[in-house]
C-alpha cells in the first residue's frame, strides 16, 4: 500500500503547479528595456525604432533606451544582444546584414516592423535620369559607377549586386558602417548611387538634392506610389526589399516574445504611426513572431543563393 504524501510536500507541489501558470509575460516589463541598433544614427533601423519606441514605452510604462553599436555590418551589435540574458530586456533592431543564416539561431524573431522596397537614388553628378540610362551608362563605363551601402551583406549591398547581376553590368561597391554615412558621401558626390531605405533618402529626394530612379519592390509600395519599380523601368523580374525587425536572444520565453510582438503590432496599426512611417517611405508591417520567422527563412534563402552563385564577399 502506497503511503500518502506529507501535507507540506503536497502544498509545495500545488504551489509550484500554480506558479507555472503565471507567465513571464504577466510581469514583463518590470524595468527599462534596451534596444541595440547595430548601425550608426540616421539609418533605416535607427529611424524606425526611434519612431515607435516612445509609444511602446508609454504603453508599458517603462523607458526604452536605444543604443547604437555599429560595426562589422551589424554583427557587433547583434552579437552583443545574442550574448545578453534571454529575458526580453535587451533587444536588437535588426536588418538583412545584422541577422543572417550564420547567426539566426542565436535569436528569437519577435516582430517585423517594416519590409519595404529600397529606392535607387543618385545625385546630379552621374547625369542619368532612368534605370535604362543607368544600365546603359554602367555598360559603357564598367566598374566606374560607385554605389554605397551600409556594409557587406546588407540589403543596400545585396540589392545592388542583384541589380548588377540581372542587368549584366559591373558596379563598384563602397561599404560604409551605415546608410547615414553613405548618404553623406552621395550628397557630396564621393559616390554615385545608392539602393537606400526610403526613410533615409526621401527628404533629400523631395528637396531635389537627389533623384529617385526607381523603387526595388516587385510592385509599387503604398508609401511610394509615384516612384516606378525597377522591373517596370527596364529590368523585368527584379525585386528586392529591405526589412527591419526586432529580435530577442534565443530561448527568450515565448510569452514574452508574444507580448512584445502584440504591443509592436498594436503600435504599428495606430494611424499616427502609420502616417509617419508612410511619409518616410516605409510600409508598416503586421503579423506574428512565427510569421516573421517564416519571412526570414525565405528572404535569407534568396540572398544565400545570390551570394553563392555570384561569389559575393559579405564579410
Amino acid at each position: 500500500m502506497k503511503r500518502a504524501l506529507p501535507l507540506m510536500l503536497v502544498l509545495l507541489c500545488c504551489t509550484t503547479l500554480v506558479s507555472s501558470f503565471v507567465s513571464a509575460a504577466d510581469v514583463y516589463p518590470s524595468k527599462s528595456i534596451k534596444v541595440i541598433v547595430p548601425f550608426p544614427p540616421g539609418g533605416g533601423a535607427d529611424t524606425l525604432i526611434r519612431l515607435i519606441a516612445p509609444t511602446v514605452g508609454e504603453l508599458w510604462k517603462q523607458s526604452i533606451v536605444i543604443e547604437n553599436r555599429p560595426g562589422a555590418s551589424g554583427f557587433i551589435g547583434a552579437d552583443l544582444v545574442a550574448q545578453s540574458p534571454a529575458d526580453g530586456y535587451t533587444l536588437l533592431m535588426g536588418s538583412t546584414a545584422a541577422v543572417t543564416e550564420k547567426n539566426i539561431a542565436q535569436f528569437s524573431p519577435v516582430a517585423l516592423v517594416s519590409a519595404s522596397p529600397y529606392v535607387v537614388t543618385t545625385n546630379s553628378g552621374l547625369n542619368v535620369t532612368s534605370i535604362k540610362a543607368l544600365i546603359a551608362y554602367a555598360k559603357s563605363n564598367p566598374g566606374k559607377v560607385r554605389y554605397g551601402s551600409s556594409g557587406p551583406g546588407s540589403a543596400s549591398h545585396l540589392a545592388g549586386e542583384l541589380f548588377a547581376s540581372m542587368a549584366g553590368v559591373t558596379l563598384l561597391h563602397v561599404p560604409y558602417k551605415g546608410t547615414g554615412q553613405a548618404l553623406t558621401d552621395l550628397l557630396a558626390g564621393h559616390i554615385d548611387l545608392m539602393f537606400a531605405p526610403a526613410q533615409t533618402v526621401m527628404p533629400q529626394i523631395e528637396s531635389g538634392k537627389l533623384l529617385a530612379l526607381a523603387q526595388t519592390g516587385a510592385k509599387r509600395s503604398e508609401a511610394l506610389p509615384n516612384i516606378p519599380t525597377v522591373a517596370e523601368s527596364g529590368l523585368p523580374g527584379y525585386s528586392a526589399v529591405g526589412w527591419f525587425g526586432l529580435f530577442a536572444p534565443a530561448n527568450t520565453p515565448k510569452s514574452v516574445v508574444q507580448k512584445i510582438n502584440q504591443t509592436v503590432m498594436f503600435v504599428l496599426a495606430q494611424e499616427r504611426i502609420r502616417k509617419a512611417m508612410l511619409e518616410r517611405g516605409s510600409d508598416p508591417a503586421s503579423g506574428s513572431a512565427e510569421e516573421f520567422a517564416a519571412f526570414l527563412r525565405l528572404d535569407q534563402s534568396k540572398w544565400a543563393k545570390l551570394i553563392k552563385e555570384n561569389k559575393i564577399a559579405v564579410q
